[in-house]
């Protein structure tokens, strides 16, 4: 009987598992579809689900009229460079709070923390204000510093709490051995930490892509990444359903594959710590 008790529970959890991961991705799997549909089919109702005209219209319009290499492009630089820069400086301050706190250490991240509470509407005017002044308005530079400062608390946690895990004697053995701060941090702590950095930067590259308030107010057209582009097939003129729906799916579809290949990696990096 137990046996069979066990095995309901586990039919029944998968179930459940499918049925609300099906619910998750229902409305991107629906994007994907209507952007294969005409504007009308895409407007119908009742709506048609896999039998209509399936058509790639609107990838052609969509990339005939806006440059979707140069904003994919401008998405790579801004998510990749906000993520390596945010990474260089969270890992000494992780290691400096995890291994050599003070008193002050709990208060400052917790500050840190609390910085990501404020709606980020409150600091647009003399955010934009700045960016005016220095000249960095649509450009690479100035939303890669933006998005790095927006998800360095976010880093910085997540870092903190995977070297918490990592034994002191370990770095003590190494200082024991003449190792001076930045071999410690370079061959020591590094290598150890592979999977919370693997998975750190995965998940700060995700949050830098899916950007879209920073982007949309501190970008027009040079360094315009994707959800700027996505944007811009909202119009006064209507709302295109079928060109929106292309448009968001190739705007999606690098963080889409990206984040299939590195699951693992990311639920390790999240879920395991760096000695077991």
């Amino acid at each position: 009987m137990a046996r069979k008790s066990t095995t309901q529970r586990v039919v029944v959890s998968t179930i459940g598992a499918w049925f609300f991961g099906f619910l998750i991705f229902f409305p991107i799997l629906w994007m994907v579809l209507a952007s294969f549909k005409t504007e009308l089919e895409a407007f119908a109702i009742p709506p048609s689900f896999l039998f209509f005209h399936w058509t790639t219209e609107n990838y052609a319009t969509v990339q005939e009229r806006s440059d979707y290499l140069l904003h994919a492009m401008n998405s790579i630089i801004i998510a990749g460079g906000s993520t390596l820069i945010a990474l260089v400086i969270a890992v000494p301050a992780a290691w400096s709070m995890a291994f050599s706190p003070t008193k002050r250490t709990k208060d400052i991240l917790l500050w840190m923390l609390s910085t990501k509470m404020m709606p980020p509407v409150g600091v647009l005017v003399p955010i934009y204000l700045i960016y005016k002044a220095f000249g960095l308005l649509d450009s690479r530079i100035g939303l890669v510093f933006i998005l790095c400062l927006g998800n360095l608390p976010i880093v910085i946690w997540m870092l903190f709490t995977y070297f918490k895990e990592i034994p002191r004697d370990i770095l003590e053995a190494a200082r024991m051995d003449g190792a001076t701060i930045g071999r410690e941090l370079i061959y020591v702590l590094t290598p150890m930490a592979i999977p919370g950095l693997a998975s750190t930067l995965l998940l700060n590259l995700i949050l830098a892509w899916n950007e879209a308030f920073w982007t949309l107010n501190l970008s027009t057209s040079n360094a315009a990444p994707l959800t700027t582009f996505i944007a811009s097939y909202s119009s006064p003129e209507g709302l295109f359903w079928a060109k929106l729906s292309a448009a968001s799916t190739l705007a999606i579809a690098p963080i889409l594959v990206l984040g299939w290949f590195s699951q693992k990696q990311l639920v390790r990096g999240l879920t395991f710590g760096a000695v077991k």
